[in-house]
């Protein structure tokens, strides 16, 4: 029977598709913004978009496929670590989980108790989780990583390249700046609620990020127009 993902897992995997969308939205609206500065011919902006497109559906499902394999990977090293900590000295690797307790403001009999009956039922976890931060039994699958991107990517793609496709050609770059502006405000409060940040601050930095992409291409395909 397939073990259902937690609520952890979700999220992270949500986290993933997020940020696909949201590289997917900022990668191609730089690319055909660029172009229609240097262009006005809507076959080539469409084809540099689709092109572009293309690219960072596999880039990024790649590259979030590798990062979390490498992610795994340590995680791993880390539990083998602590299966011999624990082998070789389980006072010591009790008495840190006890003191991890006590430095959050937990009285220092409560903390031990409730370290001696965690590490009753899985010492392993505890100690995993109290030294490195994670918990082994919550792996992220990195296909699931690397799906979510692949889908997430090419959907963020969409909007830039309808906007710039089939707005009128005297406010189509204008109306894909406003477009593209309201989309990673949406995609920049979503991951700040993900990641717990400044939801503020998470728009805002996603936001003006991505007017200097699009000004800065733009400019730079005005050059060789």
């Amino acid at each position: 029977m397939k073990k259902k993902m937690s609520l952890a897992q979700r999220v992270n995997v949500l986290r993933a598709s997020v940020m696909g969308a949201n590289d997917g939205i900022l990668s191609v609206a730089g690319i055909v913004v660029g172009v229609a500065g240097a262009t006005t011919n809507s076959f080539s902006i469409l084809i540099s978009g689709l092109a572009g497109m293309l690219a960072g559906t596999i880039s990024m499902a790649m590259g979030e496929y590798v990062s979390v394999n490498t992610q795994k990977d340590s995680q791993k090293m880390a539990i083998a670590t602590q299966k011999v900590a624990l082998a070789d000295d389980y006072e010591a690797q009790a008495d840190m989980v006890a003191q991890k307790y006590i430095e959050q403001g937990i009285s220092e009999p409560l903390a031990r108790q409730a370290t001696q009956e965690m590490m009753a039922e899985d010492a392993l976890s505890t100690t995993v989780r109290e030294r490195y931060g994670f918990n082994p039994n919550q792996f992220i699958s990195p296909y699931a990583a690397g799906i979510a991107s692949m889908i997430a990517f090419p959907t963020g793609s969409i909007l830039p390249l309808v906007s710039i496709t089939f707005f009128p050609p005297h406010i189509k770059v204008f109306a894909t700046v406003i477009a593209v502006a309201i989309a990673l405000t949406i995609t920049g409060y979503v991951a700040a609620v993900l990641g717990n940040a400044n939801r503020r601050q998470g728009m805002l930095r996603n936001v003006v990020a991505g007017l200097l992409t699009m000004i800065v291409t733009y400019f730079i395909g005005h050059l060789f127009a």
